[in-house]
């Protein structure tokens, strides 16, 4: 137990925070690029006809891709020699994780904005809003994802407990920091699914009220 005490007392707690802004920084980049093609995807979709086929199809097929299998294709398909007009083009870590979450990412914004655009036709304003706290959900969820990238090197908190883990001895030390590694993840996690459930309910409730007066 010393020997984690003195870990701890060193810099492990500015590593690990400054890995979990990665972990968000690489959730951020995949939401902003789902909210974009998820978007298009859900316009796709309420078109009729063959668009809807498409984009359907389109996103089951995200909505079904594993995020691993996502990142090594990234990883493996993209030379980190590549140049696109002469410039640069080698996805760095973070840019190959969080391009491996946008399947995901834009799935769920297809599915959330199909909603919310059928709630926003039919008159119901507060149902449509329950898109942003869905999309929000969807970010927290990404967070936890993006800890797939300790498996590419990607220096975000799951990399730095297990970096920390590997200068312990003893076996209950390490289990105790992989212990405290989950309860730092844990708070802010769920504090922010808890605020989004808030605003569910708080959505929901209003939704009941406006139907009720329409």
């Amino acid at each position: 137990m010393n020997e984690l005490m003195q870990l701890l007392s060193n810099d492990f707690l500015p590593k690990f925070l400054a890995g979990m802004v990665v972990n968000f920084e690489i959730a951020a980049i995949a939401l902003v690029i789902g909210l974009a093609l998820g978007l298009l995807l859900a316009a796709g979709r309420l078109s009729g006809g063959v668009a809807t086929a498409v984009t359907v199809s389109i996103i089951s097929l995200m909505r079904a891709a594993p995020t691993f299998v996502v990142m090594f294709f990234l990883l493996n398909a993209i030379p980190r020699d590549a140049t696109l007009f002469g410039a640069p083009f080698a996805l760095s870590g973070v840019m190959t994780v969080a391009l491996s979450l946008v399947p995901y990412s834009a799935a769920y914004v297809a599915d959330a904005g199909v909603d919310s655009l059928r709630h926003l036709r039919a008159g119901t304003t507060h149902a449509a809003f329950l898109f942003f706290p869905n999309v929000t959900r969807a970010f927290f969820v990404m967070v936890m994802s993006s800890s797939a990238g300790a498996a590419i090197g990607v220096t975000e908190g799951i990399t730095v407990i297990l970096r920390q883990a590997e200068q312990l001895q003893s076996f209950d030390d390490r289990l105790v920091l992989f212990a405290l590694g989950i309860v730092l993840f844990g708070i802010p996690l769920q504090a922010g699914f808890m605020l989004m459930s808030l605003f569910q309910r708080r959505f929901g409730r209003s939704t009941v009220e406006e139907e009720a007066s329409a």
